[in-house]
């Protein structure tokens, strides 16, 4: 008996060594991509619904249904397993829509051949963007079918996701053009519906930041293990 406790004692430091070993080489290339998961209480208030402005966890984007640019259905379903940047704008904005509406093109052109990477674009003025009118405008912008959705729908629905899903509109609006204000904010939406990322979609710099960071979940939480 004492010698095999003798032989399992010397085998215990052997095999912790080897654990170690192995878990140091399976983690040693893999980066960690270090993104936070934003919940509604640590984003901008003024964006967030009050119902929610409370919630610090599990919070991830939830069921919708809208009409792209094609006439197609758009729900969560073609976003599966895929990263993508949502905004919401209008066709008639004469302001920022047209800056961020170039950035998103910017952004499909820099992950043209990424599988993983999606657009989604809702309009805050369903009543005016027709599908006709989402497709002259998704052409000005060279939306690629299927890799940029274009959207319009019901308004009650769309403004419950800018608003609880979302949190890229305040409730104030002028009565006009508008019945909400939206953000000029691009959203990052992960494989598992969560926030990972808010961005100013005006901005340069921001744009390079968003690049960045999809490139960093690309290559360490949803890479492909092929």
């Amino acid at each position: 008996m004492g010698i095999k406790r003798r032989s399992i004692s010397a085998l215990v430091p052997v095999a912790v060594a080897a654990a170690i070993a192995i878990w140091l080489y399976l983690g040693k290339d893999k980066p960690e991509s270090s993104l936070p998961v934003y919940q509604p209480n640590g984003l901008n208030p003024e964006y967030v619904h009050p119902d929610l402005r409370h919630i610090r966890a599990n919070h991830r984007i939830g069921d919708f249904s809208l009409i792209d640019q094609d006439g197609d259905t758009i729900g969560p379903e073609n976003f599966q397993g895929k990263l993508f940047v949502a905004d919401f704008f209008f066709t008639r904005c004469p302001s920022i829509c047209p800056v961020m509406s170039r950035n998103m093109e910017k952004l499909q052109a820099y992950f043209r051949e990424e599988p993983m990477l999606k657009l989604l674009s809702i309009s805050v003025t369903p009543e005016y963007d027709s599908i006709a009118v989402l497709k002259a405008y998704a052409n000005e912008y060279q939306a690629i079918q299927g890799k940029w959705h274009l959207c319009t729908g019901d308004k009650e629905h769309i403004y419950d996701l800018a608003r609880k899903q979302f949190f890229a509109v305040t409730d104030e609006g002028d009565g006009l053009l508008q019945d909400f204000i939206h953000s000029p904010n691009f959203i990052l939406v992960d494989p598992d519906k969560r926030i990972r990322g808010v961005y100013d979609g005006t901005k340069d710099e921001e744009l390079e930041r968003i690049i960045s960071d999809i490139e960093k979940l690309l290559e360490s939480e949803y890479a492909d293990p092929g």
